[in-house]
């Protein structure tokens, strides 16, 4: 690669002198006064590479990194800012394909723990160039220290560690009771992506009955703390039992969102245990560490919720089976002292019956000679009885027939065909009220008159000699 020129700023390193690069006793032209764009462009070119004329390291953070079509890769190396914060300087990066196999093999023998990401600090190789037909100044990348990367990601995590350490945020998800049985089952995760299909399967081919209330976030880039910040707000809301976090595998910079301090404080404000799988297979990220439970993979976060839900279960047939034991074990005593104590009755029994049965024999002896008595008795109460009532049978009867008599001579002298033969009439209405006063019929009222031989129907009218107005009498 040859030798290098270090202008690393102030936090990586040793910087230039400003003034050298435009040092004004070098290539001065002192002819013309006014320069094409072109000639500027050249000029400027042969400056640079002057000042520069071999690579030089910088560090930075990626930011804005597009791929073309043709393998070009281009971004912005800026000054480290925090989120939403312009940088304080900027620098055009181009990695050109050929160049882009030599990085990607330097990170390769690196264990493929750092990919070219935005958000990402590295320390890159180039050389500085003029480039004429854009106006640019840019960095021809040709090289990368992955080692850096990995140093200032880790410096980082330690950094935030430390920082939940102190306030309690870190043990909080993990101090949490996890549930007996968790049924709901909350999933952050890209919707779709593998990670996604996976846990489902896992979860579906156990036969267990879990609902799932999956939320899609970014696991990757940038938008990955929000987005995942985003996702733990919106489960803790939704009265679920326990949420996975999970992700597939990628080198340690495709991670770099779960270290961040918005997810780790995120999943410590969660109101219920958090599972993470984020689908690497040596380094923790942060998450993991603030997670109540870490798993290399999607399916083994899965897993273990199966593992656990199984357990509950083998839990409750072994107390059962142990309860069905102790149930027939007591069963059986009760069996036996029952037996035992059913034949001691039954002799007690025995013996009772007999004793019984004697008394009862001589009590129906007894009971037999004090009815004989009794039988005696009452016959002989029964005919002195009978005796004195047939003495005394006529005179009630002939006492009846006298009050009969007297009785029929009454209901003769009541008849009402005696009074009619007499002379005497009933009259009554039609309906067959009973006519006493004038105003039980008044003008106009059909009325039947009963005689000795018949009836008589009539209606009653006004008598022409009294006013009309004249009142009846009542």
């Amino acid at each position: 690669m040859g030798s290098t020129v270090d202008v690393t700023p102030a936090r990586y390193g040793r910087s230039v002198a400003d003034g050298a690069l435009f040092d004004e006793s070098v290539g001065k032209d002192p002819t013309p006064d006014t320069w094409s764009v072109a000639e500027l462009s050249t000029h400027l070119e042969r400056l640079l590479v002057g000042a520069f004329p071999s690579d030089v390291w910088v560090a930075g953070q990626i930011r804005n990194l597009s791929r073309s079509a043709n393998g070009h890769v281009y971004f912005q190396l800026v000054e480290p800012a925090a989120a939403g914060v312009a940088p304080r300087a900027q620098l055009a990066v181009t990695l050109l394909a050929p160049e882009k196999q030599v990085v990607n093999a330097q990170l390769k023998r690196a264990g493929g723990a750092v990919r070219m990401v935005d958000g990402i600090e590295v320390r890159i190789a180039g050389r500085i160039r003029w480039y004429g037909p854009r106006g640019v100044l840019q960095l021809k990348m040709h090289g990368i220290d992955p080692a850096f990367t990995i140093g200032r990601l880790q410096e980082d995590k330690d950094r935030l560690l430390a920082s939940l350490a102190e306030d309690g945020s870190l043990g909080r998800n993990g101090a949490l009771a996890f549930p007996l049985v968790p049924l709901r089952i909350g999933l952050i995760t890209s919707r779709g992506s593998a990670a996604h299909a996976d846990v489902l399967a896992e979860l579906a081919a156990s036969g267990i009955g879990f609902t799932v209330r999956s939320v899609d976030a970014r696991t990757q880039g940038p938008t990955c703390g929000p987005s995942v910040a985003h996702a733990l707000s919106v489960l803790s809301a939704d009265e679920v039992d326990i949420i996975l976090l999970v992700r597939g595998g990628g080198a340690r910079t495709d991670l770099a969102g779960f270290d961040t301090e918005l997810v780790a404080r995120a999943i410590a404000a969660t109101p219920v245990p958090v599972l993470t799988g984020i689908g690497h297979e040596v380094d923790r990220s942060i998450a993991d560490e603030v997670a109540h439970q870490s798993h290399k993979t999607p399916t083994a976060a899965a897993a273990a919720v199966i593992d656990h839900v199984r357990a509950f279960g083998r839990r409750v047939d072994a107390h059962a089976s142990a309860i069905q034991r102790a149930v027939q074990r007591s069963t059986s005593v009760a069996a036996a002292r029952l037996a035992d104590r059913t034949q001691r009755t039954t002799r007690a029994a025995d013996r009772t019956l007999g004793h019984a049965s004697a008394r009862l024999d001589r009590s129906g002896e007894q009971a037999a000679r004090a009815a004989r008595r009794s039988l005696a008795r009452g016959e002989h109460r029964l005919d002195h009885a009978a005796s004195r009532a047939i003495r005394a049978a006529p005179r009630p009867l002939v006492e009846a027939e006298r009050r009969l008599d007297t009785a029929a001579v009454r209901a003769r002298a009541h008849d009402p065909a005696i009074a009619l033969a007499r002379g005497w009439t009933i009259t009554t209405t039609a309906d067959g009220r009973l006519v006493r006063h004038l105003a039980d019929a008044p003008p106009g009222t059909d009325v039947v008159t009963r005689v000795s031989d018949g009836s008589i129907r009539s209606t009653v009218s006004l008598d022409p000699r009294l006013p009309h107005t004249q009142e009846l009498p009542p």
